[in-house]
């Protein structure tokens, strides 16, 4: 799957070869703050743990993976977007149920951004014919997060524990269905 350019942004699906990425952006205490609590991850954890884990559920047909934001024209890298099947690291991973989450670099945030990326990906999510809803989750303090989905039409459904192979957390869970009666 192709994801094409928004107004300020470009795309693409990261790959294994991207871990320098992913340290630049969760070596930040600030940005980890409402993943893990703060801790900034080091090198050996990127390539121990996150790099398996983000090829486990990376499809580049169906477009699930972690996908890499660079700003334009100058393609600074921004941040990334996640798409995956809700409860993929469970027994029952709902693929007509896709989790957004979006995680951004420090000096990106209040730009608008993730509105942007989280936006367009809910639009063309929401297009494939076997996805029925896009569900996003944060803790219940982050609520730079929780603003983002309730400007891109998501709505509160409950709070609940999420779980996790990385560690189960209380969260909110918010979700926009497939529109009613649109035809894709």
């Amino acid at each position: 799957m192709e994801i094409q350019d928004t107004d300020r942004l470009t795309y693409g699906l990261l790959t294994k070869d991207d871990a320098g990425l992913l340290f630049e952006l969760n070596r930040d205490a600030k940005v980890m703050r409402y993943i893990n609590g703060g801790h900034a991850l080091t090198m050996q954890e990127i390539e121990d743990v996150h790099v398996p884990r983000m090829l486990s559920f990376r499809d580049e047909n169906r477009g699930w993976g972690m996908w890499r934001i660079n700003e334009k024209p100058g393609g600074g890298f921004v941040g990334v977007i996640v798409i995956r099947p809700m409860n993929f690291f469970s027994s029952a991973p709902e693929p007509d149920n896709l989790e957004i989450g979006w995680r951004l670099k420090k000096e990106y945030w209040g730009k608008g951004y993730a509105t942007e990326a989280a936006r367009h990906f809910i639009d063309i999510f929401l297009a494939v014919a076997s996805v029925d809803k896009i569900t996003a989750l944060a803790i219940e303090a982050n609520r730079a997060s929780i603003k983002i989905m309730t400007n891109i039409g998501m709505t509160y459904v409950n709070t609940g524990i999420h779980r996790d192979p990385l560690g189960d957390e209380e969260v909110v869970f918010y979700e926009r269905p497939k529109p009613v009666g649109k035809a894709y």
